[in-house]
């Protein structure tokens, strides 16, 4: 599960692992499937939206 790390700066980052991260892959190649183009891909996933469940740290 993906764990949203707070800093002192305000600024967040996301620590993935590696279930995350194949389930991210898995996910593009199921979207882009059949895009040839750098164009098709974007055309693609401009109308996806993918989510990662959280764990605030």
């Amino acid at each position: 599960m993906a764990q949203i790390i707070e800093n002192l700066h305000g600024r967040r980052s996301i620590r993935l692992n590696t279930n995350d991260i194949i389930s991210i892959v898995r996910e593009y190649q199921d979207k882009t499937r059949g895009a040839k183009t750098y164009e098709e891909i974007r055309k693609k996933l401009s109308g996806c939206e993918l989510y990662l469940p959280e764990d605030i740290c």
